[in-house]
């Protein structure tokens, strides 16, 4: 009889994993982006992060639904997959390949771009260069950033946006009186648009990429059917509303959309709002922030591009390499830094949107998967509620849809150019569609579909 295969072992609770969801998404971004969503919406960041918010809830839920039913790692790709078409799941996991892409790109830019505007006598090009350099070769050798070291990040970030928000109400307050802290203008004002506001949410649910993230370690967690959907919820909640209560403040600090950086916007803010001492700690907040950050995010590329090597997905002997010695998959995460280079000739608000293409593609489809759940359940003679199942991932649907319109002309363009790529390539996979597309295998047999959805 044959011993069987190692599996995953299942520890994670539902803090646990509400923890690892807020830490991807890294809460200070919302700082490090608020001078681009401030130009954007004309002064009305709070209203860009409350429309996100609702988007990413409708979609959170799909997520959930999705989690339930299939407790398996793999997230769009695989209830894409396994719901509507195997042709469409590889399209959806080559279009969120983009975001993988260019994840590392904007962060290793948002990190320049502060340290650039600290020391203008260094040219921004390089100091991307080095997060490139020294991330890449940190990653060729195999290190890890353990857990201890993660939480800890953890703990400084909030620290520094609670000392941000408070030194900001205390300016408020010092300079106009605590009526200073009730005004709409963070969400409506006289420059503001329908138009603005919808263009900002685009931007600004890159904030929110993380709490799909948590989907991937299903197969850790115990009880994931029931604590895979609570916590991506509870992620999106807490997520929105740190958001949302950092950009209010921040926002009323600084009315209106006029920067000296756009692109670096907050570190001037908080030398104003705590001078010399808090502006260096909040930029040594946000650096660490993104260093560690650019670290985790090639890593995870490097290894979803070497899992799509191993399974014949992409060429395996280029993707599928692992360096003899170092036991890294060097040629993922040498492309991966190569791919990175581009940031040279982008700005943060196009190089973000590059990424929303493919998570608001992603999103899409994710709604689409629950309500073609929905469908098999009623061929199966099972009757799920309309509202969870069809009304609220409908409405999810073309809010995704609605967002992804308002990203930048550039990024539309690049991302369909990439879509297309996808549609030829899998036209070889498949040889012309006559073969079903190679799958990526995952850890553990997929479990069936639920008897009864509620």
């Amino acid at each position: 009889m044959q011993a069987s295969e190692p599996t995953l072992r299942r520890a994670l609770t539902l803090r646990s994993v509400v923890l690892f969801g807020l830490a991807y998404m890294t809460p200070l971004i919302v700082l490090g982006i608020f001078g681009i969503v401030a130009e954007t919406t004309s002064g009305a960041t709070a209203a860009a992060y409350a429309v996100a918010l609702v988007a990413m809830l409708f979609t959170a839920l799909s997520y959930g639904k999705m989690a339930a039913a299939y407790p398996i790692a793999g997230s769009a790709y695989t209830y894409v997959r396994r719901t509507i078409d195997s042709r469409v799941g590889f399209l959806v996991g080559w279009a969120v390949l983009l975001d993988y892409f260019f994840l590392p790109m904007v962060i290793w830019l948002i990190g320049g771009a502060y340290l650039s505007a600290q020391f203008p006598g260094v040219p921004s090009w390089l100091w991307i260069i080095g997060f490139i350099v020294v991330t890449t070769g940190l990653n060729l050798l195999g290190i890890k950033v353990a857990a201890r070291a993660n939480s800890l990040l953890m703990i400084f970030q909030i620290l520094v946006l609670v000392f941000f928000v408070l030194l900001s109400i205390g300016h408020l307050v010092g300079s106009d009186g605590a009526g200073a802290l009730v005004d709409p203008a963070p969400f409506f004002n006289s420059a503001t648009t329908v138009t603005g506001i919808s263009a900002g949410a685009a931007i600004a649910a890159y904030s929110f990429l993380g709490f799909d993230a948590v989907t991937t370690l299903t197969e850790e967690t115990v009880q994931p059917t029931k604590t895979i959907p609570r916590a991506i919820l509870l992620i999106a909640l807490i997520g929105g509303a740190i958001f949302i209560l950092v950009a209010y403040f921040t926002q009323l600090v600084h009315p209106g959309s006029t920067f000296t950086d756009s692109s670096s916007a907050a570190s001037e803010i908080a030398k104003t709002i705590g001078g010399n001492l808090f502006g260096a700690v909040f930029l040594a907040g946000l650096v660490i922030a993104q260093f560690t950050s650019g670290l985790a995010a090639q890593a995870s590329t490097s290894r979803l591009l070497f899992a799509m090597g191993r399974d014949s997905v992409l060429p395996r002997r280029i993707f599928g390499y692992i360096h003899p010695r170092f036991r890294t998959p060097a040629f993922s995460i040498l492309l991966t830094g190569i791919v990175g280079m581009i940031a040279l000739r982008l700005d943060v608000a196009t190089s973000t949107s590059f990424i929303n293409f493919g998570a608001f593609t992603a999103f899409t489809f994710v709604n689409l998967s629950v309500i073609a759940l929905y469908l098999r359940e009623r061929r199966a003679g099972r009757r799920p509620g309309i509202l969870p199942y069809v009304l609220a991932p409908a409405i999810g649907a073309i809010v995704d849809v609605w967002l992804l319109t308002k990203l930048d002309g550039n990024a539309i363009m690049l991302g369909l150019i990439w879509l297309a790529i996808g549609v030829v390539y899998l036209a070889y996979l498949t040889r012309l569609f006559r073969l079903p597309p190679p799958e990526m295998e995952f850890t553990e047999e997929e479990p069936a579909p639920p008897a009864h959805v509620n």
